[in-house]
């Protein structure tokens, strides 16, 4: 049986049980182009890391008929009922013989293993216990000597974990998501990989050529060996899925053309790590403007309990809080439909029952606050929000964090529909939105900024700067956001040129 077909529920407990575990299998054609580059080395066995119901499996024993090489598998599994359904998919005991029920990143083999392919679990950071995430952190200064960020993935410690574990010469292929290649942490890492590894295949895919189609991410496939690093590598995209092309090539030791599907270019290490390997190669200037050079960006407002912080008119009337406690904010992305948030905005969402206050208490202590507001917080700790992971690091837990309001906003959680926002409604923003501060407070040098953030062409390169998922829906940090390119036509035609950096927006956070 080549496929072996994953149905995923479309929401639900059992989705977020997937989510919670990060198990979402490997078609076969993308499982057997990993194995093909693994042994192109000469290697006998094959280890996955994450054996789940044995892709990797299969597309051994098919890369072993396809190269008449007799071809070992072995492999960890953490969840032995993964492996009853592998099992129940037609692999039996003797088939399975070589897994062992073992927490590969925590307790790994013992030896160095010459050829690793495998589809790590993508646990994303806000999904580990905070216990996890101290030992991870732990276990990268021991790996590669530094700390990784806190918001790197547990899929991110099975490749570090499978690196130091790969031989001489060894072979590694895994399945990855693109935060891998974009996230915060990512500096970090390939600065660490690309010294000590030879990077030399990154394979990417268009959303319709997705191998996991319904799944909110957008996923690469890193080929790397552990030989001299070499200053370039091989960049491909698939742009059909289901197709044989690119495991022939790489069967091929990557010296042919692979097929009208699959398309290769050589790209520089240097040049991949600044535009992101993830991303086709950039065609804007390293000397062009971007947005840092004419506005600051800062994260939307933080609450750790939305449903308690944020409130209705209503609510906030029916409750007492005075006016002085209470800020006009915006909540989600879709409250904004379009590309402003005024008057009529806000009247809208008030008619709809939404959420257009942010309550706002300061630092001091609970008795000193009127008996209205004392009241409404002492429910909150009725509730429980003192021990929530985010409100626990406040002091007090309910000292609400600042924002000047910004001029513009930036709505980048939104499916396909990131863009930015003028904010004329004078509202504060939740997470679900960025800060746009300009640099200067000159009215019409916020028009102008503004025309040039509302060009098509501007919003395009998003995807330049920005972590990718599925579907095309991308995520933009603060720092990126600074680094987005503003196309020179547009700045020309407004007259813009980028004002001294010193004149940067003071900006309130916290006190």
């Amino acid at each position: 049986m080549r496929e072996h077909h994953q149905k995923l529920p479309a929401a639900g407990p059992e989705r977020e049980a997937l989510r919670q575990k990060g198990q979402f299998w490997t078609p076969a054609w993308v499982a057997e182009a990993m194995v093909a580059y693994v042994v192109g080395g000469g290697a006998s066995t094959v280890f996955d890391p994450a054996v789940g119901v044995g892709a990797f499996l299969r597309a051994t024993k098919s890369i072993s008929e396809a190269i008449d090489r007799n071809l070992e598998f072995r492999g960890t599994e953490i969840d032995p009922d993964v492996l009853e359904q592998a099992k129940g998919a037609g692999l039996g005991p003797r088939a399975l013989a070589g897994v062992q029920i073992r927490d590969f990143v925590r307790d790994p083999p013992c030896t160095a293993l010459a050829a690793i392919a495998g589809n790590p679990p993508y646990i994303r950071h806000h999904r580990l216990s905070r216990e996890l995430k101290r030992e991870l952190r732990g276990l990268a200064v021991n790996l590669i000597g530094a700390p990784l960020d806190g918001r790197a993935g547990l899929h991110v410690y099975f490749l570090l974990r499978a690196l130091r574990l790969l031989a001489a010469d060894g072979r590694l292929a895994f399945v990855m998501p693109a935060d891998t290649c974009e996230g915060v942490f990512a500096p970090v890492l390939w600065q660490w990989i690309t010294r000590e590894y030879r990077l030399e295949v990154v394979v990417t895919f268009v959303p319709e050529a997705s191998p996991f189609p319904g799944v909110d991410t957008n996923p690469v496939i890193l080929m790397i060996r552990r030989a001299k690093p070499q200053d370039s590598f091989l960049w491909v995209r698939c742009d059909k899925g289901d197709s044989w092309e690119l495991r022939d090539w790489l069967l091929r030791g990557c010296q042919e053309p692979p097929g009208p599907s699959v398309s290769v270019q050589r790209r520089a290490i240097s040049e991949g790590l600044a535009t992101g390997l993830s991303r086709a190669p950039s065609e804007v200037g390293e000397t062009g403007a971007v947005l840092g050079d004419f506005a600051s960006v800062m994260r939307g407002i933080a609450t750790g309990a939305n449903d308690f912080f944020l409130l209705r008119r209503s609510e906030a009337e029916a409750l007492q809080i005075p006016d002085e406690f209470l800020v006009p904010a915006i909540g989600r992305t879709r409250d904004v439909p379009g590309d402003r948030a005024d008057t009529a905005t806000i009247a809208a969402l008030e008619k709809a029952g939404r959420p257009t206050l942010l309550f706002c208490p300061d630092g001091r202590p609970l008795e000193r606050f009127p008996p209205s507001v004392r009241a409404y917080l002492q429910e909150g700790e009725r509730l429980g929000l003192p021990q929530r992971a985010l409100i626990s690091t406040r002091r007090p837990w309910y000292k609400m964090e600042r924002r000047a309001v910004p001029p513009i906003l930036f709505a980048y959680l939104g499916r396909r529909n990131a863009r930015f926002i003028r904010n004329l409604a004078g509202v504060v923003p939740s997470t679900g939105f960025l800060c746009v501060y300009p640099r200067q407070e000159d009215p019409e040098f916020l028009r102008q900024l503004w025309e040039v953030l509302s060009q098509p062409q501007t919003v395009a390169n998003l995807a330049l700067v920005g972590k990718s998922y599925g579907s095309g829906a991308i995520k933009v940090e603060p720092r990126a956001l600074e680094r987005l390119p503003l196309p020179p036509c547009a700045l020309d035609e407004v007259g813009l040129s980028a004002p001294p950096k010193s004149k940067q927006m003071q900006l309130i956070d916290g006190d």
